[in-house]
């Protein structure tokens, strides 16, 4: 049986590489984007089974990328999960407005991220 594949997109390089190791310690495949341009062409080069995706991120923010997956009839079923330092109640509105499946708070609990993928992926 083939990894499932996810896409962790992060401007912040530890972050990012956290979640990458945990994700790989958990059988995943990951793959990495530092912006929201670069997520948006590994999402359709890579094809991902689900989007780990920053809402703060340079070049095209992560409401940005997540309204574009959305728009998109060849991708609008991919899962996104929303992991960000934005955490009102507001940003989590509107992280489930744009289409967020799952919307995550920094700092986070690594065992509710797995969780979260699990559920998705």
């Amino acid at each position: 049986m083939a990894k499932k594949k996810i896409l962790a997109v992060d401007d912040e390089i530890e972050a990012l590489m956290i979640v990458k190791r945990v994700l790989e310690a958990n059988g995943y495949e990951v793959i990495t984007a530092l912006d929201g341009e670069e997520a948006l062409e590994k999402i359709k080069s890579a094809a991902p089974d689900a989007v780990i995706l920053d809402v703060m991120l340079p070049r095209l923010n992560g409401e940005e990328v997540c309204k574009s997956i959305r728009g998109d009839p060849a991708l609008c079923k991919l899962p996104v999960i929303m992991l960000t330092g934005k955490t009102t109640d507001t940003d989590r509105i509107v992280g489930r407005v744009i289409g967020a499946d799952v919307y995550i708070s920094k700092p986070f609990n690594l065992e509710d991220l797995i969780s979260a993928v699990r559920e998705i992926a």
